[in-house]
């Protein structure tokens, strides 16, 4: 049975740099007064995950030279937390500009990498996981680990998966089938990087065949996800690189206006948190380039870390 992971309080890290946007400090005493029971029930629970995970694993980013990054030297280092990445298959160019850029995603071919789902991989993820350990005192590890749901029983070791451009994925019922029990067991997916109607469609036409009549909801304003840990209550668009280059807009096709959406399982509980006409995983992997605006990776690393916390929480 899957099981969330824990985490010991979360605060501010006095050690976060200028390379990190300003972000305000959570309300400690209060996020603390919430986690310290979870917490001492998870670690035995996170103990026992850790012995059934497999190992680390890379693979070649969509982006090439623009997304890849140096392994760190920590890499192996045991943590209570892991940011996951779902491997999913993808087909042709896609809708709405999207598409496997790296190459054919027909096939096996998603299984060697370079295909949508390594958007903003391994840059983004990596510098995500700094931002988590420096912005909070999540244990978390310093890389990613790439999940194929196919891969026998292992996705039910990883509580925690981002998603990237779902807009293109091709799924077949087998491995539609193994999400969609993965979600039942308490699985949380963050779905990410995808805008207009037709990449909407692509993505809702995968959402569907992972959970049949699942409703999409535009999460409320006062929902717990926006308050967990940072109070978000400016919620823009968080904006596409190459769109901003481009033509200065921040958005592909349509998707001019950002929906935060969400699934819920029977208990009422969000089980697919979904950033509709938003890029998290550029603000991510691009907080550092000049040429981005610090406005969207500042957004883009709360929201994320929101996320993160309502994930192990919820």
């Amino acid at each position: 049975m899957l099981l969330p992971y824990s985490f010991a309080g979360l605060r501010r890290s006095s050690t976060a740099t200028a390379t990190f946007p300003t972000l305000p400090f959570c309300r400690l005493e209060e996020l603390l007064s919430r986690s310290l029971a979870i917490c001492v029930l998870l670690l035995p629970a996170a103990a026992l995950l850790l012995l059934g995970q497999k190992p680390f694993r890379e693979f070649a980013p969509m982006e090439g030279r623009d997304s890849a990054v140096s392994l760190p030297p920590d890499y192996a280092a045991k943590t209570e937390f892991v940011l996951g990445r779902l491997m999913y298959p993808s087909a042709g160019r896609g809708r709405g500009g999207g598409g496997n850029w790296g190459g054919g995603g027909g096939g096996s071919a998603w299984l060697e990498g370079g295909t949508n789902w390594t958007v903003d991989y391994p840059k983004g993820d990596r510098f995500f996981a700094q931002a988590i350990r420096r912005l909070t005192r999540i244990d978390i590890r310093s890389v990613e680990q790439p999940v194929n749901p196919l891969d026998g029983d292992d996705i039910f070791n990883w509580p925690y998966l981002h998603v990237g451009m779902p807009s293109t994925w091709n799924l077949t019922p087998e491995y539609a089938a193994k999400v969609r029990e993965y979600l039942n067991r308490g699985g949380f997916l963050v779905c990410d990087s995808f805008f207009g109607t037709d990449e909407w469609e692509g993505f809702k036409t995968g959402m569907d065949l992972i959970l049949p009549g699942a409703q999409v909801e535009d999460i409320a304003p006062d929902d717990p996800m926006f308050h967990l840990l940072y109070d978000l209550k400016d919620r823009h668009q968080v904006a596409n690189y190459r769109s901003l280059m481009r033509d200065g807009s921040g958005y592909r096709a349509d998707g001019k206006d950002a929906h935060w959406r969400g699934i819920r399982d029977e208990k009422g509980h969000i089980v697919v948190a979904i950033a509709f006409n938003s890029d998290l995983g550029d603000s991510w992997q691009l907080a550092d380039e000049p040429r981005y605006p610090e406005k969207y990776s500042a957004l883009g690393l709360r929201i994320g870390v929101n996320f993160v916390v309502y994930a192990m929480t919820h």
